[in-house]
């Protein structure tokens, strides 16, 4: 049972991977695998030969999320934008009461005064990438050159630390870079020099990344989920279409939004996972 639920939690982590503006990170969240996550990306081998009862069914769902599902739903998202959209509303707004939790003291009824300066400002964050949001150049590079190499480390890079970051799209980045369709294609193509760069810069980012969240995690962690909770909270916006669309799309949006609340809850009720050290 803790097998299928770790796969198909990681099918949906690989779809969101390929959605510009939905956060991989914050679906971690929401399923609350994202302490266990952050503690098996690392150099440790040892560390991780002995969780693969957790990471290798995740990794098997990824995989296929990536493959074959992710190209489903791109479709979808594309002809059924606002339903689906509304879906992953729905199972965002559902997983803020499980964060809220995790910004305070078990013993204290409220947040303390750091926690809620943290969300503020990552909610700010948001909304600053709200509003300077833009589209993609209509480019497509699909022969590797010294600038495009260089670009496509960068790229993953960034893209990967975004990844682990809750509220933060790493697809997102690529559309703001001007290289999410190259990438996407490469993916597509399987086009190996292009993705060796991109390659690179991906494992250098999530090592980094990892290391870096596994640190304010023991550090400070009530104020890290703090900001988590601001980032999460503020990818709402991010992804809000402005509207549940028109006619009959309405109820289809409506009942999207509540179907992403009711998953949200059952994935993620469990007790939160003690955070990686």
């Amino acid at each position: 049972m803790e097998f299928l639920k770790l796969f198909f939690i990681g099918v949906t982590l690989g779809i969101i991977v390929v959605i510009p503006g939905l956060s991989t990170g914050t679906m971690a969240v929401v399923f609350n695998v994202y302490d266990r996550l952050i503690g098996v990306i690392t150099p440790n081998i040892k560390k991780i030969i002995a969780a693969w009862k957790f990471w290798l069914p995740l990794a098997i769902g990824i995989v296929l999320g990536l493959a074959v599902i992710s190209k489903i739903i791109t479709v979808l998202y594309d002809n059924y934008t606002f339903p689906v959209t509304w879906f992953f509303i729905g199972v965002i707004m559902g997983s803020l009461p499980l964060l809220y939790g995790r910004t305070k003291s078990p013993s204290k009824k409220l947040p303390s005064l750091a926690p809620v300066i943290c969300a503020i400002i990552a909610l700010a964050v948001m909304v600053v990438m709200k509003i300077f949001r833009q589209d993609e150049g209509i480019t497509v590079y699909t022969e590797i050159t010294p600038w495009l190499f260089g670009m496509l480390v960068l790229a993953g890079l960034f893209c990967a630390i975004a990844m682990i970051i809750p509220g933060i799209s790493g697809s997102f980045l690529l559309l703001i870079l001007g290289l999410y369709r190259t990438v996407i294609q490469s993916v597509s193509a399987f086009n190996i020099p292009l993705l060796i760069p991109f390659g690179i810069g991906t494992l250098a980012g999530l090592l980094a990344g990892a290391a870096l969240v596994r640190f304010l995690l023991s550090k400070a962690p009530l104020e890290t989920y703090g900001a988590v909770l601001g980032l999460v909270a503020g990818s709402i916006i991010v992804l809000f279409p402005g509207s549940f669309g028109e006619g009959s799309v309405i109820i289809f949006s409506a009942a999207s939004f509540l179907a992403g609340v009711v998953i949200s809850f059952l994935l993620g009720r469990e007790k939160a996972q003690p955070s990686a050290s």
